[in-house]
């Protein structure tokens, strides 16, 4: 993000009315901290997007790539026992194995797979009865306004003391966790305890703080260039912004996409079992 100069000043005045030589500095800094403040809401809004996305997708989809990987794996079992060839027997076994079950599988499954196989939920989700929906956190545009005000009224970055810092980072911790869950009221219940809160007045800082506050923020924005690049370049993250405005729209098609597949490998299958009894 690039970081906008401050306006220089009109014509030179009176030389009472000269800035002092902190002063430039200090807008410079400012406008620093504003601008690495609004880089940071939007890579958390996203971070947050993301996280979201990719709970759905697991929920929603996870069902489908779990079939699709049973039916490959009972597609090459049925080739390798056709063929009696060693190479089939061995494909055959690798992909059995993939499906092995692993200690905390249903944490890594998140609740849709153990040890016995498929969920009852998550089989319906592969017929036509009625499922729960998974649980949706999307955070509301009043969500995501509440939570852009208080990140900048309440970020520490914004505070020049200890105590104050403490107490800033505190409630924003609150603040980020409220938005993840897309929670209205208790954002809107943060922000008028901000504003009975106390407000620390910020302390002009001397030359030489301020410079070392400035390579702080520099640092600062180069770590988040480092996470939002992670996140844009994460499987989920691309997906996502395939469809910024209908994620669900995209979840759907992909559903479709892998309805598809299960359904011609069970034809494959069907058609293996078939010929092997015949």
């Amino acid at each position: 993000m690039t970081i906008p100069e401050p306006e220089e000043g009109g014509g030179a005045g009176p030389e009472e009315d000269a800035p002092r030589p902190e002063a430039r500095l200090e807008r410079a800094v400012r406008a620093a901290e504003q601008a690495l403040i609004e880089y940071e809401i939007a890579v958390e809004t996203f971070r947050v997007e993301v996280e979201n996305f990719s709970r759905l997708h697991e929920q929603k989809l996870g069902p489908l790539y779990a079939r699709l990987e049973e039916l490959d794996a009972r597609i090459l079992e049925a080739r390798a026992a056709r063929s009696g060839d060693p190479e089939d027997r061995r494909r055959a076994e690798e992909a059995r194995a993939r499906l092995a079950p692993i200690p905390g599988v249903e944490e890594l499954l998140h609740g849709w797979m153990d040890d016995n196989g498929l969920f009852p939920e998550a089989v319906s989700m592969l017929t036509d009865q009625a499922v729960r929906p998974p649980q949706r956190v999307r955070p509301s545009e009043e969500a995501r306004k509440l939570y852009r005000d208080l990140a900048r009224k309440a970020h520490p970055d914004l505070a020049q003391e200890e105590t104050e810092r403490a107490r800033r980072e505190e409630f924003i911790t609150r603040v980020n966790a409220a938005y993840a869950r897309g929670d209205e009221a208790e954002l809107r219940e943060l922000a008028e305890e901000w504003a009975k809160g106390p407000e620390l007045k910020r302390v002009p800082s001397r030359a030489e703080e301020l410079y070392a506050r400035l390579e702080w923020l520099a640092q600062r924005k180069e770590l988040l260039a480092l996470l939002a690049k992670e996140l844009e370049e994460s499987a989920i993250g691309h997906m996502l912004q395939l469809a910024p405005d209908d994620p669900d729209g995209l979840l759907e098609q992909i559903g479709q996409q892998l309805l598809t597949q299960v359904t011609e490998r069970e034809t494959e299958l069907a058609e293996l079992l078939g010929e092997a009894g015949g």
